[in-house]
């Protein structure tokens, strides 16, 4: 079973990529706690807040 992990970079949550398809970062952690599914990034304050501008699944609290 894979196990997601999270961009340190822009917290983007993914499964199997060797690069973050939203920022390109290579640093991943399985370290991380809740996340929030932006659809509509314009129109999300949510996704404002939290610099997000692209839709996908972002963990809110990374650790380690």
């Amino acid at each position: 079973m894979l196990k997601e992990r999270a961009c340190r970079n822009c917290r983007m949550v993914v499964l199997e990529e060797q690069d973050c398809p939203n920022c390109g970062g290579k640093a991943f952690t399985t370290f991380w706690r809740g996340y929030v599914v932006i659809t509509d990034p314009e129109k999300s304050e949510i996704a404002k807040k939290m610099g997000i501008s692209r839709p996908g699944k972002f963990a809110l609290r990374l650790s380690r």
